[in-house]
């Protein structure tokens, strides 16, 4: 992988501007901002996706696969740590001395001159950031941002505003989003991930500690979880909002009703009783718009408008998405790919489902978390009523002797819930043959596992 290196000096005009590997999540909503900025944008990926057929609507040339003749002649090269150094095209840009940037400085660069709502967590991010970004929208406000998924309404995941506010989703994975000129701070929550690059639990929570307290306004932090709540004991010298269940919190969350497909709740905020009642589902979610709320009404804007406001988010894409329907089976699609986001991803569609069986197609990600994590996964996958169990997606990562998908299905408990199956060409049939009538097919994870959702369809058609 190629690490964030904000040594590197920021062009003062970024000038035309080639992305290797443009077509990700993050690196297409700045490429976005970007063309909207009036900049020429280059860029390559190595499949054809939406995000690649948008940004070439919108002006961008792309290439599909990288090749060193790819790269042209630009003024500035944005790169993604999901690169190996080898890349062709990064080593022909290093070759000539085009000033390469990674996509956090890039980001950090785009949001200089703005007031900074920085979002970050080990999950949440992007659905908290896209019902901060709605609730603003409906506020009348036209902020800038960049979203690390396609906020269904507005059909984009980053967009160039006219008011100084911006509002990202910030990557903690490699700790660049500790080098955001940060002035509103949200942290869905600090639950263990990432260690294989910070070495411990208390690395990883120092750094969220840091970024807190590099926040020059205000910090909203969960009052649920157990590594929040030890950061937020380190924050002295902050204005401090809490959101959560616990009874002490700034936004205290009750009465939530999560056994349908929309979750209700109520908010107790200062001497006011709010309730909503959300277009998607899950307690998660419940959390997620107190969190998003404490940051509206913390930048000062009506709590009655600002929850209003919130409750209009219809999802971001690959967040229990629902694909196609065949058989009277429902096949659904979420980027869920930690433990914790596992169960409450889960916990949300089984409420949805209601008789019908949860089958979920899991494919891990990265190496490492697998093997840290096997066994957590499993407990979380309990929560189907059939698991079939992919390969890892290794990502940046190398392969690791011992360290398969097998490792997720061999710790379940009840052996009969769980399917390994290594090929992905076999995959859909399993999927399919598990199904009838009224049940839920969901694959789940953050790799390329979305691409056999047509498969999945088809299987069940045959």
């Amino acid at each position: 992988m190629i690490k964030p290196d904000f040594s590197q000096p920021v062009p003062h005009d970024l000038g035309t501007i080639h992305f290797i590997g443009i077509g990700g999540s993050g690196m297409s909503g700045i490429a976005r901002v970007l063309l909207g900025m009036g900049h020429k944008v280059t860029g390559s990926d190595l499949r054809d996706t939406g995000n690649v057929a948008m940004l070439r609507e919108l002006g961008a040339t792309i290439h599909i696969g990288h090749d060193a003749k790819n790269l042209g002649n630009p003024d500035t090269v944005v790169v993604t740590s999901a690169l190996w150094p080898t890349n062709p095209e990064y080593l022909l840009a290093k070759e000539r001395g085009i000033p390469v940037l990674h996509r956090s400085a890039a980001l950090a660069y785009l949001t200089t001159k703005n007031r900074l709502v920085a979002v970050a967590g080990a999950h949440g991010k992007t659905t908290s950031t896209g019902m901060v970004i709605t609730g603003l929208l409906r506020l009348g406000v036209d902020p800038s941002f960049v979203n690390g998924g396609v906020i269904a309404e507005l059909g984009a995941s980053s967009a160039s505003g006219k008011d100084n506010l911006f509002i990202i989703e910030a990557d903690e994975s490699d700790g660049s989003f500790l080098h955001y000129e940060t002035a509103v701070a949200l942290i869905t929550n600090v639950d263990p991930d990432h260690l294989d690059h910070y070495g411990s639990l208390e690395a990883f929570e120092a750094e969220f500690a840091k970024f807190a307290t590099g926040a020059k306004e205000f910090v909203v932090i969960s009052s649920d979880d157990p590594g929040a709540v030890r950061v937020t004991s380190q924050l002295t010298d902050r204005r401090v909002l809490t959101f959560g269940l616990a009874a002490n919190s700034t936004v205290r969350l009750f009465d939530v009703d999560a056994s349908g497909a929309r979750v209700s709740f109520k908010l107790a905020y200062e001497d006011l009783v709010l309730e909503a009642k959300l277009k998607i589902p899950g307690v998660h979610n419940a959390i997620n718009a107190a969190g998003a709320f404490a940051v509206l009404v913390g930048l000062g804007f009506d709590p009655h408008h600002s929850l209003a406001g919130i409750a209009t988010f219809e999802g971001t894409e690959r967040r229990f998405e629902l694909h196609g329907e065949f058989r009277g089976v429902s096949v659904y699609d979420d980027f869920a790919h930690h433990p914790t986001e596992v169960a409450a991803a889960l916990s949300a569609a089984r409420a949805v489902v209601g008789k019908g069986k949860l089958i979920t197609v899991f494919q891990p990600h990265l190496y490492s978390r697998t093997k840290l994590m096997h066994r957590e996964f499993a407990e979380a996958l309990a929560l189907s009523d059939q698991v079939v169990v992919m390969d890892i997606y290794a990502a940046r990562e190398d392969p690791e002797p011992g360290v398969t998908g097998r490792l997720v299905s061999d710790s379940f408990t009840n052996p009969s819930k769980v399917h390994y199956v290594e090929k992905w060409e076999d995959t859909p049939a399993v999927a399919a043959s598990l199904a009838t009538a009224g049940d839920f097919i969901v694959t789940m994870g953050c790799g390329d596992v979305y691409r056999m959702v047509p498969e999945l369809l088809a299987a069940l058609e045959k």
